[in-house]
């Protein structure tokens, strides 16, 4: 009942005195389907009107004789507005073989009169005739059924020339596989009707099928890649359906992005951190750009500047806590080794001589510190480098070693690592900024910030995600290298997950520590590349040609989205307070900086 109804009562003169104020109200209030209505409806012989849209329908009215599997997936992936129904009405199968006794009758009958006459064999009656009996054969056997099948298709457009382009395009996919379509003409209500999820067939424009070429028409061909579970990462491109995964749900928790600059992959890895950071889930990011920071600020996170004027100081010789599985000589030995390799870096190479001599010198400076496997360490004030340098000082063979370690303790680098650790990574979201370090020290710091982090997730057993941004700079050495591979490996059974992005694909690939972290990580984003890394691309992720230049002509956060051997193409979406705490838009940072000032300057 409407409202005019309820004021007046139908046909009865109007009561509106009588009403009560309540019922007054109740009058007033809106029905479902007036909001979700639209403005206006005209209807025509071609189209409806439908407010400012306007909407065409059509019917399919042949088959070919044979049907293809997946025939309907360039329409159902079509990149256009349109509604598709298929309603399926049984047949029941004595009345259809009644039927078809009468025309294998007349089909033999006409077979025969041309014999008879004479007349050269017809190659299509008896192509009909062998169908027929083929069929029979198979409803008698309960192999197949028949069915009344109608497809309507519904397009959408703001112009009757819209409308037209998109009919075009979909007849020309269609009948390039002798499958021809309609319009609706003088029936476009009851087709518009026929499309909406209410299942009311009023068209009633039916093909007779039986189940296998039935069994081809259904869309389960649509490229989706999505979980019950997890994060959006983006919406489907093929379709606009969302592309949904919890990374801790797959078979390992690592992620891999390889895109050019200023394709979006920042945006998209910041997108996710903040989604993230909504499922209980701990997020440490290694920043070479110090992109992180108003993320950081507006999240309540820690942001901590690693440089050489830097107040916040890292002391490599820091050990692990053992956690119950393992044994202190064993945290002491495995720490020993990866303080070889970060003096490997950072004295440019070590013969094996030197090697040797170093591994022992380590070993003794934590003896001074009475830090032995024997000894309970766990509370021990651990060495710092100018220790080891003192015990390296007095070692034959040491002397070019403490010539090259000395800018390290006395020289111009010496506030970076020779001091006590001052840094503490207990919320949620924290960030390690490398912009201001040198460019010649950042992969001894990526060492050491790595291996930071490391200990603190082998401490205790907590869901986090590691992401590594400009991943390449750690390729530059094999001791970073090699570590980065070992994260990958080993973070699952420490609830860690790895995320690893980076632009230079080159640098990446041709370490040998490159493929190996790829193939152990189960998501994999390619966003838009350079035409120079992009056949290195498709080598290594088998895409074909078609998926190749998608990535070379792919916009702004738009790629392919990898999960084991599927995928999909990617479009990364943020809503619009997400797009303000992420976004790195030197226009956009600037404005919100200033409306901070401003804000600040307004409240005093």
């Amino acid at each position: 009942m409407g409202i005019f109804s309820k004021l007046f009562g139908g046909n009865k003169a109007p009561q509106i005195t009588s009403l009560l104020p309540q019922e007054i109200y109740e009058a007033g209030v809106l029905e479902l389907k007036d909001i979700i209505a639209p403005s206006a409806l005209k209807i025509s012989p071609k189209e409806i009107n439908l407010g400012e849209k306007m909407a065409r329908t059509f019917f399919v009215i042949s088959y070919p004789r044979f049907l293809t599997d997946s025939w309907f997936a360039p329409i159902i992936n079509l990149d256009k507005v349109f509604n598709i129904s298929i309603f399926v009405h049984p047949i029941d199968t004595a009345k259809i073989l009644r039927h078809f006794q009468k025309k294998v009758a007349e089909v033999q009958s006409q077979i025969q009169s041309r014999e008879e006459k004479g007349l050269v064999r017809d190659p299509v009656l008896d192509t009909a005739y062998q169908d027929l009996e083929g069929l029979r054969d198979q409803l008698m056997q309960a192999q197949e059924k028949i069915f009344d099948v109608g497809v309507y298709i519904t397009i959408y457009g703001n112009t009757e020339n819209e409308l037209d382009k998109i009919e075009s395009e979909i007849k020309s996919i269609l009948e390039s596989k002798l499958i021809y379509i309609k319009p609706a003409l003088f029936q476009q209500e009851q087709g518009y009707k026929s499309i909406l999820p209410l299942a009311n067939d009023e068209l009633m424009v039916h093909s007779k099928l039986n189940s296998s070429p039935l069994s081809s028409l259904f869309p389960f061909v649509s490229f989706d890649l999505t979980s019950d579970k997890g994060i959006l990462y983006g919406v489907n491109r093929h379709n606009s359906s969302l592309v949904l995964f919890d990374r801790f749900l797959l078979e390992n928790y690592n992620s891999v992005t390889f895109a050019k600059a200023g394709s979006g992959k920042s945006y998209a890895t910041k997108l996710e951190i903040l989604r993230t950071l909504m499922f209980d889930t701990d997020v440490i990011v290694i920043d070479p750009e110090k992109e992180y920071e108003y993320m950081a600020e507006a999240t309540g996170g820690k942001y901590f500047n690693i440089s050489l004027a830097s107040e916040h100081h890292i002391n490599p010789f820091d050990l692990p806590a053992a956690r119950e599985d393992e044994s202190r000589a064993d945290v002491l030995r495995s720490h020993i080794v990866s303080l070889v390799g970060l003096f490997r870096i950072m004295l440019g190479g070590l013969s094996q001589t030197e090697d040797a001599i170093v591994d022992r010198a380590i070993s003794e400076t934590y003896a001074l510190k009475d830090i032995t496997p024997e000894s309970d360490f766990s509370n021990t004030e651990p060495p710092l480098l100018s220790d080891f340098e003192l015990v390296l000082a007095g070692m034959d063979g040491g002397d070019s070693l403490v010539q090259r370690l000395s800018k390290y303790t006395r020289g111009t680098w010496s506030g970076f690592i020779n001091r006590p650790t001052n840094v503490d990574i207990d919320k949620k979201f924290v960030v390690f900024s490398l912009r201001d370090m040198e460019e010649e020290l950042k992969p001894v710091a990526m060492y050491i910030v790595t291996h930071h982090i490391w200990s603190a997730v082998r401490k205790n057993l907590k869901k986090r995600l590691l992401v590594i941004d400009e991943a390449w700079f750690m390729m530059k050495s094999e001791d970073t290298a090699s570590f980065l591979l070992s994260l990958a490996k080993r973070g699952r059974k420490y609830y860690l997950g790895l995320a690893t992005i980076t632009q230079d694909v080159d640098d990446f690939l041709n370490s040998p520590y490159g493929l190996p972290i790829i193939t152990n990580s189960s998501i994999q984003i390619l966003l838009k590349q350079s035409p120079s890394s992009i056949d290195k691309i498709q080598q290594t992720f088998n895409l074909t040609d078609e998926e190749k230049y998608l990535l070379l002509e792919s916009d702004v956060g738009e790629g392919i989205f990898f999960v084991g051997m599927k995928h999909v193409a990617l479009k990364v979406m943020a809503s619009y307070t997400e797009d303000q705490i992420i976004t790195t838009n030197p226009q956009q940072v600037l404005a919100i900086k200033q409306a901070k000032k401003d804000l600040e300057a307004a409240n005093g």
